[in-house]
């Protein structure tokens, strides 16, 4: 019913092209009186870029007069009052005496009709969304993500898959420099809470995208840019509050341009949660400075800023009965969770869906990230410019844990005699520290040689160095051990070097791409790891991931493009550790194939891609975690990801928009071997079951994702929204078990955005966010494991990762 509603909703969106409205239409040019392709143009809460002759069109302006105005990289920003009813304007846009910031990303981003698959998030929308929730639930509306959240309110340890894909196949920059931790190759958003609020821009690329520096892009890119120049001084207020007495406050401050050169920028924030989740808490801190030069044809900037968290761990889960109400299963699943106190299994068998199995109050993650950025561009002239950056980061923190009843010889102690008692096991508290170093160098070149052909040189090389190491802080009986000494140490080292070229080529009414992109490898680690193995492995790999494609422009107004991408990308440190099948990990390779549709109207903008990612040696979650929350993962020869996208928007009046997107797509692997472990009757493993499949689903990946955004602006101060979520069957393993997945889900939320200018106040933002208004029992994360016991049952355990039910969040945001 949900997917037919949606299927409805979508062809109602298309047939909106045979209605006709009045249009206000505005060319941008420059000085000379040439058009500008590009401008970014919005009138309100409506943004529209303009066409090859440099022409946009709204629907046109009734009953009051409003501001249209224009950006574009490279010129200053034009705004004009339209008086009401007038159908045509001329913006002309004058060169800009200084770089603003955006040439920073220019050389890993999509350029606009290229032919890649990408959207595009502004400044302005941010703004709408941003009460405390992490990057990862700001983009929930883009075309196939899927967001999840371990606390269940969005803020703490989130999470988010693209086409299926999870954070460790998604490449993250800020401005062109690598996010991605070097190891995982997750990105941890939790270490930069509130970072939203620094942030200009961001494109996501689905599908392996353009040439960029860092982690390879296995199933999207995201682009990040912070905040470019603003020439007058500012003061923001931001602050919010909502359910789970969670708080966000937020102070920005901003100098303009001082002596016609000089600016700087900083921000404060504090985000604190109690969580959804029992205890699963967050309490988070972060600052943002940056400082710069700016000139018509040089730009100096120095960007620092830091986050810090401690966050409740809360990645356990929740046993499946607890969500079912199934609760005669409880003491399996006690069992299996080894949970023998009486009082804790009591815990357990009264618990709802908002359960923890953690209770010591000291079970957090506490981590500190520092990123410092140097950054200069120049451009002679308007044909050249050169970019380049030194960036360095620095990490480190613990996640810390109490052990009941563990073994003293793990943690390298002997036995303690007491009497004539030899005591073997203790409780105790332990900590597992991350220490590392991430330092680099990206730069890039760009040559027009005309409006119709253009070169990009680019490319960086990164080092990462890591310590991972584990304490005992406490024990009940502490044999030899002194405070500071460490059980395991492993460290690692990893650099990573890329280069590419891209040219774009334009005759008539083709445009050509090519990027070609060179990446070398070396990782190493070395060291017992916290399982008390001796971690010893070298790997080195040398990739050449080549990019093709075209875009045809219909009209001036529509475009049809497509592309032909191959990629390589590294395992992970996971995957080197603890690879279910005892083999060294291969590298992932991927072809994709784009191909799509655009068209731009003044009041109706369509995307339609269809896309296959066919794989060899895809690195699979098998559907178990390791013991920080980690998925366990492992080669399988043949797999693919192939799907149709829509992303659509129909400005239906001056008071009512609407947006949608689509995802649709098959996830299989072929010829897909199970192995499941068989324990004798003294419990050890006496072997393995083998089952295969000849087509199976891809883990966490659903066939359908759905959303909808219906705004409605009864007055110009206010607008209401109605944002809808829909995301089909996922299964929690790669077997397509039913008794294995996670229900379908549809999730609605209610947003009002209140704006009014006021009291010599620029702007006053009252924003209140009502999520999951409907009340709705669900997940979109999870896990599971299991074995065949003495008996020869196959015995299987689910856990998941309950998101909140009703909840809301209200911002007051004040800017000076």
């Amino acid at each position: 019913m949900i997917k037919q509603y949606f299927a409805l909703c979508a062809l109602c969106l298309m047939a909106c092209l045979a209605f006709a409205q009045e249009k206000l239409s505005i060319q941008v040019i420059d000085e000379r009186a040439n058009p500008i392709v590009g401008v970014t143009v919005s009138i309100g809460n409506i943004t529209q870029t303009t066409n090859t002759r440099g022409m946009t069109t709204f629907p046109k302006v009734t009953g009051a007069s409003q501001t249209v105005k224009a950006s574009y990289l490279g010129y200053e920003t034009a705004s004009q009052v339209i008086p009401a009813g007038q159908s045509t304007l001329n913006l002309i846009l004058k060169p800009a005496m200084h770089q603003t910031g955006e040439v920073f990303v220019q050389s890993t981003r999509a350029r606009e009709n290229g032919p890649t698959t990408f959207s595009n998030i502004s400044k302005e929308e941010l703004r709408k969304t941003n009460l405390g929730q992490d990057i990862p639930f700001l983009l929930d509306q883009t075309p196939g993500v899927v967001v999840s959240s371990d606390a269940g309110a969005g803020i703490g340890y989130t999470s988010m898959r693209i086409r299926g894909s999870d954070n460790e196949r998604i490449n993250v920059t800020l401005n062109g420099i690598p996010l991605n931790d070097a190891e995982s190759m997750g990105s941890f958003f939790v270490n930069l809470p509130d970072f939203a609020s620094s942030v200009e821009s961001i494109q996501v690329q689905r599908g392996i995208g353009t040439s960029t520096n860092g982690a390879g892009a296995f199933g999207a890119s995201v682009n990040i840019q912070t905040d470019v120049l603003e020439t007058q001084p500012y003061a923001e207020l931001n602050n919010s509050y909502g359910s789970f007495n969670s708080w966000k406050n937020t102070v920005k401050v901003g100098s303009g341009l001082l002596k016609n050169k000089y600016a700087f920028n900083a921000r404060l924030s504090r985000i604190a949660t109690d969580g959804y989740v029992e205890r699963a808490s967050a309490n988070m801190q972060s600052f943002y400075l940056d400082g710069g030069v700016y000139t018509q044809k040089h730009t100096l900037k120095a960007t620092l800023f830091s986050g810090k968290q401690t966050t409740y761990q809360a990645w356990y889960g929740t046993p499946e009965p607890l969500l079912t109400g199934n609760r005669e299963e409880l003491p399996a699943y006690a069992d299996a969770m080894e949970i023998f106190d009486e009082t804790e299994r009591q815990r357990l068998f009264n618990a709802d869906r908002r359960y923890n199995f953690y209770t010591y109050d000291g079970q957090t993650d506490n981590y500190q990230q520092t990123h410092a950025h140097l950054q200069y561009s120049f451009t002679p002239n308007d044909k050249v410019s050169i970019q380049s950056a030194l960036h360095y980061t620095r990490g480190a923190g613990y996640f810390e844990e109490f052990r009941a009843d563990d073994r003293l010889s793990r943690y390298n102690l002997p036995n303690v005699i007491h009497g004539t008692d030899t005591i073997s096991r203790t409780d105790l508290v332990r900590q597992r520290w991350l220490d590392n170093h991430f330092y680099g160098v990206t730069y890039a070149a760009n040559y027009k040689v005309s409006n119709d052909l253009r070169f990009t040189v680019g490319g960086a090389y990164n080092e990462y160095i890591g310590d991972h190491f584990g304490e005992v802080i406490w024990a009940r009986y502490a044999s030899t051990g002194n405070l500071g000494d460490r059980y395991y140490f492993n460290d690692a080292k990893k650099t990573d070097f890329n280069i590419y070229g891209k040219a774009d080529y334009r005759k008539d009414d083709w445009l050509l791409n090519a990027d070609l992109q060179y990446r070398i490898i070396n990782y190493r680690a070395e060291g017992p790891d916290q399982r008390a193995v001796y971690l010893d492995f070298r790997d080195n790999l040398h990739f050449f991931n080549p990019k093709f494609g075209t875009t045809y422009f219909i009209n001036e107004s529509a475009n049809v493009y497509g592309s032909y991408a191959y990629a390589s990308k590294e395992p992970v440190r996971k995957d080197y550790a603890e690879n279910p099948l005892n083999e060294f990990p291969r590298p992932e390779r991927m072809h994709n194939v784009e191909l799509g549709y655009r068209l731009r109207e003044s009041n109706f903008n369509l995307g339609v891609n269809a896309y296959a990612m066919l794989y060899k040696d895809q690195l699979i979650a098998t559907g178990a975690l390791n013991d920080v929350g980690g998925s366990i993962r492992q080669n399988v020869p043949d797999s693919y990801r192939a799907g149709v996208e829509f992303d659509g928007a129909w400005i239906i009046s001056p008071q009512f928009e609407w947006r949608a997107t689509a995802a649709l797509s098959t996830n299989k692997i072929r010829n897909f071997v199970e192995y499941i472990a068989i324990y004798d009757a003294d419990w050890n493993m006496a072997g393995q079951q083998v089952n295969t499949y000849d087509k199976t689903d891809i883990a966490l990946s659903p066939s359908t994702v759905l959303s909808s955004d219906f705004t409605y602006r009864p007055m110009e101060p206010l607008a209401l929204s109605l944002t809808s979520k829909y995301v089909s069957r996922m299964y929690l393993d790669n077997t397509s078990s039913l008794d294995r997945s996670i229900d379908p889900s549809f999730v609605n939320n209610l947003r009002a955005l209140y704006t009014l200018s006021a009291w010599g106040l620029e702007r006053v933002d009252l924003n209140l966010a009502v999520n999951n208004v409907l009340n709705t029992k669900f997940a979109t994360n999870g896990y599971t494991w299991g074995s065949i016991d003495p008996s020869g049952t196959h015995n299987f355990y689910n856990f998941y990762f309950p998101q909140a039910t009703i909840n809301f969040l209200l911002g007051l945001n004040i800017r000076f």
